[in-house]
């Protein structure tokens, strides 16, 4: 049976914005393999508490540098990681004009209170989408099944009609599992080929 779509939820790093490649650098770290500092970062404890907005910006720079033992005070830490995300990708505001005008289209993003307001204010998102959602305002993150669920009961729509399009596995396999379809999607060409084949858009 065809599934009937009437939302869309779109991750914002590394689908709708560009981030500047890991959040931690190797020249911190020591670490060579990406996946590794990936893995760490997405099991952190304190990125977890950040971005479920259980801790101040203060505290999770403290954490992060003793958690992964940086070189770096947590000052120096909080001002490259405020500015990590880079801004939106060329050529996704088109996509989102062109799937917003055939279906509902929101945002689900594990962000954070130094990177939500550039997301809506200097990136211009909050004009990009019907509806905005953020782990640090919803208590909890992706992959987790509440997310999602908290997400589809403010939408007011059946799991079942919601989309959500992510460049990470994991998140993408949570929203399977809490009932929604998911694809993962890295960068705007990946997205506007999904997007073409969702048949939203035409471009």
């Amino acid at each position: 049976m065809e599934r009937r779509i009437q939302a869309i939820l779109f991750d914002l790093g590394g689908v709708v914005i560009e981030l500047g490649g890991l959040p931690l650098w190797r020249e911190w770290t020591g670490e060579e393999d990406d996946d590794v500092v990936w893995s760490r970062w997405l099991h952190s404890q304190a990125v977890r508490r950040f971005e479920s907005g259980s801790s101040e910006p203060a505290d999770f720079g403290r954490e992060i540098v003793e958690e992964f033992t940086l070189p770096i005070s947590p000052e120096e830490f909080l001002r490259e990681f405020e500015f990590w995300p880079r801004g939106v990708y060329a050529g996704v505001p088109t996509l989102l004009e062109a799937t917003r005008r055939r279906v509902r289209t929101a945002c689900l993003s594990n962000c954070n209170a130094l990177h939500w307001p550039r997301f809506l204010g200097e990136m211009g998102l909050r004009d990009a989408f019907d509806d905005h959602f953020s782990s640090h305002e919803l208590g909890t993150l992706k992959p987790d099944r509440e997310i999602f669920e908290r997400v589809v009961a403010r939408l007011g729509l059946p799991a079942a009609d919601v989309v959500l399009l992510d460049d990470n596995q994991i998140n993408v396999d949570g929203a399977r599992n809490a009932g929604l379809a998911a694809y993962r999607v890295k960068g705007p060409a990946e997205l506007a080929t999904r997007l073409r084949e969702l048949g939203l858009v035409e471009l």
